[in-house]
């Protein structure tokens, strides 16, 4: 074995490669270890030409393989099929009971004989069964008055029986006689809105297989004549029925019991459930139905549509026809498989597809072999061992595929415990040391002792990133970076650096004019830029006035590269940013007229405007303005200098300021209007006290005359009423 064919500081990964790089390198043709994946048939029956008497055809063959592969190496057999002649056949013949289907029946009945004799044709060894369907019995699919209930049809109708979802009526039988019987009973049903629950039907005749009587080696057919839609998945709602369809049979007294209970099945579920049971469907249908079932029949593997006319009188030519389309056409496919497994098929027949997940060929006659190659991949590692089946559609027969990976090499290593390629502290396993306990280390080289190798390990993460940034190996807590593919090594503390992954410039690293360091250019004198792929000159950043990019950036590669917002090629413009009338309106209020509210600290907060004018007149152009504090107009001129924030102002010393009203004349002819209103108001309360001095002296009077009268007899009294009663108002 070479053991030292990992040179010092490669990492070993090298190890791994190509056999004729290995060679090349130096590894002996023996010491490669290349396992090849491995095929087994661990039953493998020959194929039967006809139906035996006793026992099932073998009609696939292998029966059983076993896999082991390497991951990413794909594996191709061979998997053969062969049709044989007299294969058992099970029909099950599920009609539509609704009223429109009445002429449909009667026909049926007659055509018990025909049916049995095509059968007959087909395989010695036929059965044929017998279910009907309406819809769910309740609103609004069915009327639910009781009497419509019992009978669904209209009143002329005398044979009507009532309304039903589903209902097997005959089991899978050989006896023609029975079948005519129990189909003769049948009588003509109804419901009210158009479409039928006939996926509800299909799902219990494919799922109840003990009740229908499906045998175990059969192709196995559902014959549904009918000539309207369906419903599907959802539409229970409509009836208040939320419970999704479980896919489980539910046959009480030949009726699905749980018709009112469950919703109708989704087609994804119905198309699972046929060909989880290998049935077949055919669909027969009237012509104004044909576009709806083809398009299901696009979403079911491995069923047929068929036109019926207008009394279903060609049913039996039609079940002959879609028979031997179905038959004819192979198609091998295979079930679930984990997301790190593909399997592909290439069909070796003259009418053979393409290659793809299902292999197909067309117009395989009874007797005839077709063969398929099988190619199996297996992308990653696989913990266990799985199986998956394959096998043509609507058969039974399988082939059991057990996959399991090859991820360890199976090498020849030395018996020696403790090998001295491994300093004696462990076992040489292909070609790498496994170390013993207390020991790390490419060669185990490394005495931990009773420490924690993950806290080792951790210094050799930057960042509790990769260990050693992947490139090396941590040994005793300090990385041992790897050699790249150069010559040159991986270096840095956490071999974060190397001097190969520089940027180039015309195919060179760091254009020829510098040394790669650390995946960064150092460049010469003379030089700059990543790639050290520009000389150092600013001639094409120099302005007009001499500056460089305006003192608004620098120069790169002899192009300038301005601060955020300029624009080259000299950073003169600032398109983005907000204009100097408005950012500068407040120094120039503080600079020109000593206001606003800069007032105060002038110098201080407007040095950016190291020089203004107070002028006369501004200069051409549209000039900036502002409102003081005095709502005044102040308009100037503003220049951006070299640099930054570095401007120069020109004032005009004239203000726009707004026009006050004359107030003077505005007091005057107020005091006049209210001198006059205040006369006014005066008189108005003298009259006002003048009539109320009246009022009250009438009432004296009145009550002065009230005690005269009572006490006349009185001298002194008569004498000062006499007095009081005679006044002398002078001037009244």
């Amino acid at each position: 074995m070479t053991l030292n064919f990992i040179k010092p500081g490669e990492q070993e990964a090298a190890r791994c490669d190509t056999w004729a790089q290995l060679i090349e390198r130096g590894c002996m043709e023996e010491d490669i270890i290349s396992p090849k994946n491995y095929f087994s048939s661990s039953k493998n029956i020959s194929l039967s030409n006809t139906a035996l008497d006793k026992g099932e055809p073998i009609q696939l063959r292998p029966q059983e393989v076993n896999l082991k592969l390497r991951p990413g190496l794909p594996h191709t057999f061979t998997l053969d099929f062969q049709r044989v002649e007299g294969y058992p056949v099970d029909l099950y013949y599920l009609m539509d009971l609704s009223y429109s289907m009445e002429d449909d029946l009667r026909s049926i009945k007659t055509l018990g004989n025909k049916l049995f004799n095509a059968l007959q044709g087909i395989t010695k060894k036929g059965q044929i069964g017998f279910g009907s369907f309406v819809d769910k019995t309740v609103l609004p699919f069915t009327n639910t008055n009781p009497e419509k209930l019992n009978k669904p049809c209209a009143e002329t109708e005398m044979y009507c029986q009532p309304a039903f979802g589903y209902r097997h009526v005959l089991s899978m039988t050989g006896n023609k006689a029975e079948f005519e019987s129990e189909v003769n009973k049948q009588r003509i049903s109804g419901n009210l809105d158009s479409p039928e629950g006939t996926l509800d039907a299909i799902m219990q005749a494919a799922v109840c297989g003990e009740r229908i009587g499906w045998r175990n080696s059969s192709t196995r057919l559902i014959v549904l004549t009918t000539d309207d839609g369906f419903h599907m998945a959802g539409d229970g709602k409509l009836a208040g029925i939320l419970e999704p369809n479980d896919e489980r049979c539910y046959m009480d007294n030949n009726l699905y019991s749980k018709s009112n209970e469950m919703d109708y099945p989704s087609v994804g579920q119905v198309a699972n459930q046929l060909e989880k049971n290998n049935i077949q469907p055919i669909f027969a249908v009237t012509k104004n139905m044909e576009k709806v079932y083809r398009e299901l029949s696009k979403m079911i593997p491995k069923s047929e549509v068929g036109v019926l006319s207008a009394d279903s009188h060609n049913v039996v030519e039609l079940i002959k026809n879609a028979y031997n389309r179905l038959s004819s056409k192979v198609t091998v496919t295979h079930d679930a498989l984990p997301d790190n497994v593909r399997v592909t098929y290439t069909p070796l027949c003259p009418e053979g597809g393409p290659s793809g997940d299902k292999g197909v060929c067309n117009n395989v006659g009874v007797g005839q072999m077709v063969s398929f190659n099988v190619t199996v991949t297996a992308d990653e590692c696989m913990q266990s061992e799985i199986s998956f089946l394959i096998g043509p559609l609507g058969m039974k027969d399988k082939l059991k595929v057990s996959l399991s990976t090859l991820c360890k090499c199976e090498c020849n290593d030395p018996v020696t415990v403790d090998s001295p390629y491994c300093n004696g502290k462990g076992q040489v396993n292909c070609g790498m040391c496994s170390c013993k306990a207390g020991f790390v280390g490419q060669k185990c080289e490394c005495s931990i002792g009773e420490k924690d190798e993950s806290s080792l390990r951790a210094a050799c993460r930057k960042d509790n990133g990769t260990e050693c940034e992947g490139r090396g190996d941590c040994v005793c807590g300090i990385c041992q970076c790897y050699t790249l593919p150069g010559g040159s090594t991986y270096y840095g503390t956490n071999c974060e650096c190397e001097n190969e992954s520089c940027e180039k410039f015309q195919n060179k690293l760091c254009g020829g004019n510098g040394k790669c360091r650390c995946k960064n250019c150092e460049c010469k004198p003379g030089y700059e830029g990543t790639a050290c792929q520009c000389k150092k000159s600013d001639e094409q950043c120099r302005t007009p006035s001499g500056s460089v990019c305006s003192g608004r950036g620098t120069c790169k590669c002899n192009q300038c590269k301005c601060m955020e917002g300029y624009q080259r090629p000299y950073c003169l413009t600032c398109p983005a940013c907000q204009t100097t009338c408005i950012t500068k309106g407040k120094c120039i209020e503080c600079l020109g007229f000593q206001t606003g509210p800069f007032s105060k600290n002038c110098s201080q907060a407007c040095t950016s405007i190291s020089e203004f004018k107070m002028v006369e007149t501004l200069p051409p152009g549209k000039p900036c303005d502002v409102r003081d504090v005095e709502s005044c107009r102040v308009f100037f001129a503003i220049k951006q200098l070299d640099g930054e924030d570095n401007y120069t102002a020109q004032i005009l010393k004239t203000r726009e300021c707004p026009k006050l009203p004359n107030i003077y004349a505005i007091i005057g002819g107020s005091i006049v209007g209210v001198t006059v209103i205040g006369i006014l108001i005066l008189l108005f309360i003298k009259v006002l006290f003048t009539l109320q001095d009246l009022k009250e002296y009438r009432k004296f009077m009145n009550e002065a005359q009230k005690t005269r009268w009572s006490e006349n007899k009185n001298p002194i009294f008569q004498e000062a009423t006499t007095t009081v009663a005679n006044p002398t108002f002078s001037g009244e």
